[in-house]
């Protein structure tokens, strides 16, 4: 017969076999490398354990852990995916923009758990949480904008304007979660003939763009060749300037010697001003001076002296070639014609003047 000690024996036997069963079932845990752990003592986070490895705690229900990912997780929004293609679009995808047109948007959040407590204890189901505030966040967006904005180049400002929405909000909510990456995926017009009459429009604006480009490209070439041609002449005009200025100075400084010389030797200077300035005026032609008592200056060179220098040079020349050439009867050569000596032509102009006298003197006998 089994007596009362022994049935109280049986009974904490019992119950250490209990706790060795709990503590062999529940006593232990693992942890990898991309989870992390909390530990929960009745009902409340004690520590979180992020080193992979294993662990032991307190049987349950004394203690308890939640095993966690400590990676970065992805929330799809708008559509189905299944083996790494989108099966189906939901109707959550389905929205209306600012200028009242319906498209297909959908987008991928990068999220991960930062605080464990807030994340299991705050909130029920932060995950629908998330859910439900991306959509919110994406819709408010999409239906404040212009859909060439969301379907061309403006599709960076909506993903942005999409975080910061979202981030406000999960901050708001305390709900343990740190949005890291917001990136729409497809948007899309709902038929085939709308999205082939928005591909004919974007594409005329493409054109426009493009000639919008090619005309400044233009402008730009003729801006700088203009510019160009404008250096050019800025600097051709700074070299006349600089030009016309040492000409202006090296006639000033001639000039001022000059200036000297006459206050030096007026006669002499006044006599070579006008000799030069008639050398200017009367270039090639035979100048004779004659002084005071109608005689021929001596230290002026004459021009026939010159002259048959020429004819000499020439007649050389001709004889060299006569050479070459095959004989012939030569022609006796013409002898030069004596040039005229000083006093020849001294008499030549004392008659010339009497003469021009005898005529004013009938001239004016005629007249009375």
């Amino acid at each position: 017969m089994v007596t009362i000690k022994q049935l109280i024996l049986g009974f904490f036997a019992l119950i250490g076999v209990v706790i060795l069963a709990l503590f062999l079932i529940t006593g232990w845990y693992t942890v990898d490398e991309s989870e992390q752990a909390a530990l929960i003592t009745f009902g409340a986070v004690e520590e979180t354990v992020s080193e992979p490895g294993l662990n032991f705690k307190l049987p349950w229900p004394v203690q308890r852990v939640e095993i966690l990912p400590i990676s970065t997780n992805s929330l799809r929004v708008g559509y189905v995916e299944e083996d790494g293609e989108v099966t189906e679009y939901t109707d959550e995808a389905k929205m209306i923009t600012g200028d009242e047109n319906i498209l297909f948007a959908d987008l991928v959040v990068q999220w991960r758990i930062t605080d464990v407590e807030r994340y299991l204890f705050n909130v029920d189901d932060p995950e629908r949480i998330l859910h439900n505030a991306t959509s919110a966040s994406l819709r408010g967006v999409i239906g404040s904008s212009l859909i060439d904005d969301v379907l061309t180049d403006q599709r960076p400002e909506v993903e942005g304007k999409v975080f910061d929405n979202l981030t406000g909000l999960i901050d708001r909510y305390d709900i343990g979660i740190t949005v890291l990456d917001v990136k729409l995926q497809d948007v899309e017009l709902p038929t085939e003939e709308v999205r082939r009459a928005f591909t004919e429009v974007t594409d005329a604006r493409e054109e426009r763009l493009t000639k919008i480009n090619q005309a400044n490209r233009y402008r730009n070439q003729e801006i700088n060749e203009a510019e160009g041609e404008q250096d050019a002449i800025i600097s051709r005009a700074e070299g006349q300037r600089a030009e016309r200025i040492e000409r202006a100075r090296g006639d000033a400084s001639r000039f001022n010697a000059l200036y000297e010389e006459y206050q030096n030797n007026p006669e002499v200077t006044r006599q070579r001003l006008v000799l030069e300035t008639l050398e200017d005026v009367l270039p090639g032609t035979d100048i004779f001076i004659l002084d005071s008592n109608q005689d021929t200056v001596n230290y002026l060179p004459l021009r026939p002296m010159e002259q048959r220098e020429e004819e000499a040079v020439l007649a050389d020349q001709g004889r060299s070639n006569d050479s070459e050439e095959v004989e012939e009867p030569e022609e006796p050569a013409e002898e030069p014609a004596e040039e005229p000596d000083e006093e020849e032509i001294q008499e030549n102009v004392e008659e010339e003047e009497a003469d021009s006298v005898e005529d004013d003197e009938q001239e004016e006998g005629g007249n009375s």
